[in-house]
């Protein structure tokens, strides 16, 4: 059987990033089964912060429930529940496949010597820090943590109008003057801003997605 006659399982923060997630798998012909942890970001962010072993539980018997219904490999489609957590030792105990934002991450920080990081908050760019810098521990990053944007982006606001109201045009400019050579989509939602936000930023947007879905559909080792 080949990952593309199984469905796989999307895990994100809510309803909207789980579903942009799912769209990513659409794209490349997988079908996806919707599982968020979470029903807003504020409700995500309380989740990160609980004990690892109560986060742990309540991730298992999420992927325990998508596998009765004929998952065979996970989507973690959220940067900072993907470093919240031990998805590897997770995989291992279900014997699932599961692929998430921080092998992505540790790609791109072989590439790179100076990176800007936009996330929701620190918790997700202290997870993206600690992949990136065990694979390069001399790459410098540029972090920002704006939650806001991620509010504004699941109450569905115009692009442009994000970039306005949280001043990302501004910050783009301070990350140019930096030195930055590329810019981290940091969380899953961002990627709702790309097309807008590369008129005010000649920086590349890094999107972790496509690489994840190369991981998915690579053979298992």
């Amino acid at each position: 059987m080949k990952i593309t006659d199984w469905p796989v399982a999307v895990l994100a923060g809510t309803p909207v990033d789980t579903e942009m997630g799912a769209d990513v798998l659409r794209r490349h012909r997988l079908e996806p089964l919707s599982c968020p942890v979470a029903r807003t970001p504020l409700e995500q962010a309380a989740f990160q912060v609980r004990p690892a072993e109560e986060k742990r539980a309540a991730l298992i018997r999420i992927l325990r429930g998508a596998m009765a219904q004929g998952c065979r490999s996970a989507f973690i489609y959220c940067n900072s529940l993907s470093g919240a957590a031990d998805f590897p030792s997770i995989a291992a105990e279900l014997e699932l496949r599961i692929v998430t934002p921080m092998s992505a991450f540790g790609i791109y920080a072989r590439d790179y010597s100076r990176l800007a990081v936009v996330a929701y908050n620190g918790q997700a760019l202290a997870g993206i820090d600690t992949a990136m810098i065990q694979v390069n521990p001399e790459l410098l990053l540029f972090p920002a943590g704006i939650p806001e944007v991620t509010f504004d982006i699941e109450a569905g606001l115009d692009p442009d109008e994000i970039i306005h109201r949280n001043h990302l045009d501004a910050l783009c400019q301070y990350f140019e003057s930096c030195g930055c050579e590329a810019l981290v989509l940091g969380c899953t939602h961002f990627p709702y801003l790309s097309g807008a936000l590369r008129a005010y930023t000649r920086l590349p947007l890094l999107d972790p997605a496509e690489k994840m879905v190369r991981l998915l559909l690579a053979p298992s080792v």
